[in-house]
């Protein structure tokens, strides 16, 4: 915890000045003597307070103490929000996200949690959407014009096809849009975002399948985010026994029945990938889900660490110790019948 105004401390000399003063004038003999000729009644009314009649005054002392901590504005070190940070949302849009075991659809869900993500979002943390499938595409490269990622957002759907889940391919691509510089690399929009600001840089990742396509595994893709120094939160979407509906014919023609072919997430997979680069993991079976996972990441993305001050805090601790030691007195204090 660090101060404000440090030498405001000083105050809290105060605290044992008062304590003493007390102690003195509880202990000072009495200017008058008076008598009292029933003992038994006044044995009844002033005994078993030796303790309980210095709760109230220790209450109070401890009230002055947190007020005089708050006079000097405390802070905490904490994640802060910041307005200088770079987001990449990456989004699974190959042929199983059609699944409706997650209303509307996986997909549908997918973008609608992202729609209130943006809608919370700092305006000036830049924000950027890769779609991927069997190859990752670049939809909005990273930008604090949030309505340009909106957009994009709604047609992933042109992006959704049947050519099977690249996740480890996905992460290079996003890692490569969002990466903080390095000696003699290629200078994109998001390194040159980085290198002025030196702003936080996170991925969120969704997805809903098993790696079936591309040229990295997941765990190569993870490892260049880890060397990079982004964490990947990850979201597992959809449920065990989630299965793809195919029309007769075939998806892209041919001929055949309808099938069910099951298209369970790989939570697992995921799960390492958060923890490979300092990440966090979801598993989302529902739309609610979804929305609640970007929910919690918000709270931890576009973060710095920083500085809260938590004066207000104090107050409200002293104003409550304040009334508690009132109390008590007034409870505590011998009433004569």
């Amino acid at each position: 915890m660090s101060f404000g105004h440090p030498l405001l401390l000083l105050t809290l000399l105060v605290v044992p000045a008062a304590g003493g003063l007390y102690l003195v004038l509880e202990r000072r003999p009495a200017r008058y003597a008076m008598t009292f000729t029933n003992l038994e009644v006044l044995a009844s009314v002033t005994g078993n307070r030796s303790v309980r009649r210095y709760v109230p005054p220790a209450l109070m002392l401890l009230a002055l103490a947190t007020l005089c901590v708050a006079l000097a504005r405390p802070h905490r070190s904490t994640l802060v929000p910041s307005d200088r940070a770079t987001v990449i949302l990456v989004v699974d849009v190959s042929g199983s996200m059609r699944a409706t075991d997650v209303k509307p659809t996986r997909l549908g869900a997918a973008q609608a949690a992202v729609r209130k993500f943006l809608d919370k979002v700092p305006a000036r943390v830049h924000v950027g959407l890769i779609a991927f499938s069997g190859e990752a595409q670049v939809a909005a490269p990273p930008t604090t014009d949030h309505e340009v990622v909106r957009e994009s957002l709604d047609t992933l759907g042109l992006f959704s096809g049947f050519g099977g889940t690249a996740i480890g391919d996905a992460l290079a691509a996003a890692v490569e849009l969002a990466k903080p510089p390095t000696p003699g690399s290629t200078q994109t929009i998001a390194f040159t975002i980085a290198s002025q600001t030196k702003s936080p840089v996170s991925i969120l990742f969704l997805s809903d399948g098993h790696q079936t396509r591309g040229l990295l595994q997941p765990f190569e893709g993870a490892d260049r985010a880890r060397r990079a120094g982004i964490p990947v939160y990850t979201i597992a979407l959809g449920t065990p026994n989630g299965v793809l509906n195919r029309p007769p014919g075939g998806f892209g023609g041919g001929f055949g029945g309808p099938q069910r072919i099951p298209v369970p997430p790989d939570p697992e997979t995921l799960r390492e990938i958060a923890g490979v680069t300092g990440g966090k993991f979801f598993e989302a079976r529902s739309a609610h889900a979804v929305e609640s996972a970007y929910q919690n990441l918000g709270s931890v993305v576009a973060r710095e660490p920083g500085r809260k001050e938590v004066t207000n805090e104090f107050l409200a601790l002293g104003a409550i110790l304040l009334v508690a030691a009132g109390g008590l007195s007034a409870l505590l204090a011998p009433r004569l019948p």
